[in-house]
């Protein structure tokens, strides 16, 4: 490769890990063309499967600021770049695998974190973000349902003592105006009215009685 298609490799390569949140490397050794291309939509929309040149790969790898991939530069090397979700490209990656035993995952990047190719595998065992969002989505949409079950209970009580206190006003009006519906002033029962009319008429009479003894305490 002449020297300027080196350095435009280089540069489209260090651009590839800079717009990628994670990288894999694997060797494709054994794996025709056909598989090749198969291997690529099977990683999804969100991802681009390059077969590179590891001494290039190391320089792109530097100038990008790029560290801990010189272990797994070796042998027939091809880069999975991914820049979306990375559980997506590791289940395409995992499922190839084990249909085509050949490819070896050997390692990768995930946000600047390196990873080793069992983890790429437990990676690939996650949910992916979509599931993940739609599973919080529904949690969240629980939890507001249970609010709002919470906050609408007392109203529903209150509702329904409103609507009892409606239809006794219906039965009787004078509810509202603190008639039926509200204690009124005790009354004497019938039966003990004669005795507080007696004892009515007992005071004059005890007034009396007292002013006599006074009056014969005084001329004695």
């Amino acid at each position: 490769m002449a020297r300027p298609d080196k350095a435009a490799a280089v540069a489209e390569l260090a651009d590839e890990f800079r717009a990628s949140n994670a990288v894999v490397l694997t060797e494709y050794r054994g794996l025709t063309v056909k598989q090749l291309t198969d291997l690529r939509r099977s990683l999804g929309g969100n991802a681009s499967y390059a077969v590179v040149k590891n001494t290039l790969t190391k320089i792109a790898a530097k100038e990008a600021g790029i560290s801990g991939l010189d272990d797994y530069l070796s042998g027939p090397s091809a880069i999975a770049f991914v820049k979306g979700d990375p559980v997506e490209a590791a289940k395409g990656l995992r499922d190839f695998a084990k249909a085509n035993p050949v490819l070896v995952v050997k390692g990768g990047l995930l946000d600047g974190a390196p990873l080793t190719g069992e983890e790429i595998t437990k990676l690939a065992d996650l949910e992916s973000r979509e599931v993940l969002l739609a599973k919080l989505a529904g949690a969240m949409k629980a939890s507001l349902q249970n609010a709002v079950s919470l906050f609408n209970a007392p109203l529903a009580q209150t509702a329904r003592v409103v609507e009892a206190l409606r239809q006794k006003a219906e039965e009787d009006p004078s509810i509202l105006a603190g008639g039926a519906g509200t204690p009124a002033a005790v009354e004497a029962p019938a039966e003990e009215a004669p005795a507080a009319e007696a004892a009515a008429d007992e005071a004059p009479a005890a007034e009396a009685a007292d002013a006599a003894e006074t009056t014969e305490q005084n001329e004695g």
